[in-house]
């Protein structure tokens, strides 16, 4: 019988381009990877835009109630797809196509914040703080195009190159 000694390419994880390299709970290299930094940079990016909206003076309620419920909610997000890397959670849960999922979010991600960006920046009526809320949104809409980006080829170049080796 011949034997098939195909390449197998690792796409259950979310595009953290690291091998685990030692068994455990934790993955340790995941941190110092891109995609960790690029998670921990949106993150910080919504948290800083939700605080400079939560903390304005502002009279449009509804414009930025939508653009702090967008901002926070994507946090959490983002910060629960980095434990799922962090803690190999996608190990444990192989019903879920996790780079499919995190591109999925990504493309939500990016229009509502960058519509809510829009508002917010129509909306901001000059005062520095909703300015500030806005331009942090637009930053963060711009990480979240590059994590789709790299969710993208994770997802779907990645597995066609290997279907054609």
């Amino acid at each position: 019988m011949p034997q098939h000694n195909a390449p197998v390419i690792r796409t259950t994880a979310s595009s953290s381009n690291v091998l685990p390299s030692s068994p455990g709970l934790v993955d340790k290299d995941y941190p110092r990877s891109g995609n960790a930094i690029l998670k921990l940079c949106q993150a910080l990016c919504l948290l800083i835009a939700f605080l400079c909206v939560r903390f304005s003076n502002w009279t449009d309620y509804s414009a930025f109630h939508y653009f702090e419920v967008v901002t926070i909610c994507f946090m959490i997000l983002i910060i629960v797809l980095y434990v799922v890397n962090l803690f190999r959670i996608y190990r444990m849960c192989t019903c879920v196509s996790w780079p499919l999922l995190e591109l999925l979010h990504y493309g939500i991600c990016t229009f509502l914040l960058f519509v809510g960006s829009i508002v917010a920046a129509v909306k901001s009526y000059g005062l520095s703080g909703l300015v500030a809320g806005s331009t942090f949104g637009f930053i963060a809409s711009f990480l979240c195009i590059l994590g789709m980006v790299l969710s993208y080829k994770v997802t779907f170049v990645t597995q066609s190159s290997a279907t054609t080796l």
